[in-house]
C-alpha cells in the first residue's frame, strides 16, 4: 500500500508539471520498456530512439491519464504505439555496411539474409529483468525472449502480429489488456496471436531439435568459450570448425552473406580471416543472454589491434549452432574500444 501511495503522489505531481516527479515515476520501467522496443524493432539504436519517443509522448499526454490501468500498463501502451509507428514508417534506418576488404574473396553464400538492421543487445541493459518471474500468461522466459534467434523470428512477423505475440506470450498481458493497449478487440488480438504463433513455430522447427545451451557462466559454457578463443587467437580453423554443429550458421549483418555448415564455415574463415601473419584477440562480453566477443585483428604496421566487429555465439549443448558477426560500430554500446594496444 505504501508503494501505491508513493506512485499516486508522484503521478499527481507529474500531472501538475513536475518534471522530477515524472522522472521518478517512469524510472523503474525504463529498462523493460527499452527491451520491449528492441523486441519490436530488432535494433538497439532504434529501440533507444523509440524509448525516448515513448517518454516524450508519455510526458505530453500525462495530464490525460485517468488511471484506468496501472502506470506500467499505460507506458507499455505508449511504447507499443511508438514502435508500431516506427514499423509503419516509409523506411527503416538504412544499415551502414562495411564491405569485405579489397583482395578478399568470400565463397558463395548459402543464402542472402534480409534482416540487415538486426543488432545485438548488451546484457548490461538486461540487469534486473532476467531474474524477474514471468507472468503466468507468458510462454517465454525473459532470457529466451531476448535471444538472437527469438528476436530474428519476431522480425518476420507483421507489426500487429508481432505486437500481439510480445504482449501476450512475452509480457503475459491478458487478452483484454492487450486489446486495450492496441485499441482493438479481444477477438482481433486472439486471431493475430494465433497466426503469429504458427509462423514462429514454423521458423523455430529446426532449432527445436537442438540441445539446450549450458547455463550462463557455467563451467561448460566457459570451457567452450575458452576453446573458441584459443582457436581464433592461434588461427586454428580446424579447431573452430570442430566446435560447430553440422548445420551451424555464420551470419554478419548488415552484410547479407549467410553460410551454413562446417565446410562453408571453413572456406569463409580461410578466405577472409586466417591469412599468413594474421593475429587475433577476442575480448569477452555478453549480448542477448549469450556469450559475445569484441573481435580484433593486429595491424602489422602499427602493432595495434583494430576491431573487426562484435561476435555473438549461440550454443547448443557443448557446440556452437550460430556465430553472428556484427558491424564494428556496435562495440561502443558494449564499452569496448575500437583499437587495442599491442
Amino acid at each position: 500500500m505504501e508503494g501505491c501511495a508513493v506512485t499516486a503522489e508522484l503521478l499527481t505531481r507529474a500531472q501538475a508539471g513536475d518534471g522530477e516527479a515524472f522522472a521518478q515515476l517512469v524510472e523503474p520501467y525504463q529498462r523493460e520498456l527499452q527491451a520491449h522496443c528492441y523486441r519490436f524493432l530488432g535494433s538497439a539504436a532504434d529501440a533507444e530512439d523509440a524509448l525516448q519517443d515513448t517518454l516524450l509522448s508519455a510526458w505530453q499526454s500525462l495530464p490525460k491519464f485517468e488511471g484506468r490501468a496501472s502506470v506500467r500498463t499505460w507506458l507499455y501502451k505508449v511504447a507499443t504505439s511508438r514502435c508500431l509507428d516506427a514499423l509503419r514508417s516509409a523506411r527503416r534506418r538504412p544499415p551502414v555496411s562495411t564491405p569485405p576488404r579489397a583482395g578478399l574473396a568470400p565463397p558463395e553464400p548459402t543464402r542472402l539474409g534480409e534482416l540487415l538492421w538486426l543488432e545485438p543487445y548488451p546484457d548490461a541493459l538486461l540487469e534486473g529483468l532476467t531474474g524477474s518471474a514471468p507472468s503466468p500468461e507468458a510462454r517465454y522466459e525473459t532470457t529466451e525472449s531476448i535471444s538472437l534467434a527469438f528476436i530474428t523470428a519476431l522480425q518476420l512477423l507483421p507489426p500487429r502480429q508481432r505486437a500481439a505475440l510480445i504482449l501476450r506470450d512475452v509480457l503475459g498481458f491478458h487478452a483484454s489488456e492487450a486489446a486495450r493497449i492496441l485499441d482493438t478487440t479481444e477477438e482481433s488480438v486472439t486471431s493475430a496471436l494465433k497466426r503469429a504463433r504458427a509462423t514462429l513455430e514454423r521458423h523455430q522447427k529446426s532449432s527445436a531439435q537442438r540441445e539446450p545451451a549450458p547455463p550462463p557462466n557455467s563451467a561448460a559454457e566457459q570451457d567452450l568459450v575458452s576453446r573458441l578463443t584459443r582457436a581464433f587467437e592461434t588461427a586454428d580453423v580446424a579447431g573452430i570448425v570442430a566446435l560447430l554443429t553440422s548445420d551451424a550458421w555464420l551470419t554478419m549483418p548488415p552484410l547479407p552473406l549467410e553460410y551454413q555448415g562446417r565446410d562453408l564455415a571453413a572456406q569463409f574463415l580461410t578466405a577472409t580471416a586466417f591469412r599468413p601473419g594474421w593475429t587475433a584477440r577476442l575480448i569477452p562480453t555478453r549480448a542477448n543472454g549469450q556469450p559475445a566477443f569484441g573481435f580484433y585483428t593486429r595491424d602489422p604496421d602499427t602493432g595495434s589491434f583494430y576491431t573487426v566487429g562484435l561476435m555473438v555465439i549461440t550454443l547448443s549443448g557443448t557446440q556452437i549452432s550460430a556465430m553472428t558477426r556484427f558491424d564494428p560500430a556496435i562495440l561502443t554500446r558494449f564499452g569496448l574500444p575500437a583499437i587495442l594496444p599491442d
